[in-house]
């Protein structure tokens, strides 16, 4: 199983890179916070390394560590917007639960 954008995200994460202007992709990850434990981390991929597990999705290398992708395996990152607000949204079906604010997950 892989970690897959939706064309929404997609579209947003291109455009969110190339106005970086540097990077060798998406970095996604997962890091312990919150109430139910895990929350998501997103940024520019600086680099890749050896214990890194790249994919690549619609044109755009998603670069997971190792050990966030016991997590996130299978996950799909979708780009939402509602009014004025926009978010990445995460389809993960290694969730077996969520904190009321929607900020943490546990597994």
């Amino acid at each position: 199983m892989s970690i897959t954008l939706t064309v929404t995200a997609a579209e947003h994460v291109k455009k969110f890179l190339a106005k970086q202007g540097k990077g060798e992709g998406l970095r996604l990850g997962v890091k312990t916070t919150g109430c139910s434990g895990y929350a998501y981390t997103v940024g520019v991929a600086e680099s890749i390394g050896v214990d890194d597990k790249v994919y690549e999705v619609r044109g755009i290398k998603i670069v997971v560590d190792r050990n966030s992708l016991l997590y996130l395996v299978g996950t799909e990152v979708d780009y939402v917007k509602q009014g004025l607000n926009a978010e990445f949204k995460f389809n993960n079906p290694n969730v077996k639960a969520t904190c009321g604010c929607g900020e943490s997950f546990s597994v």
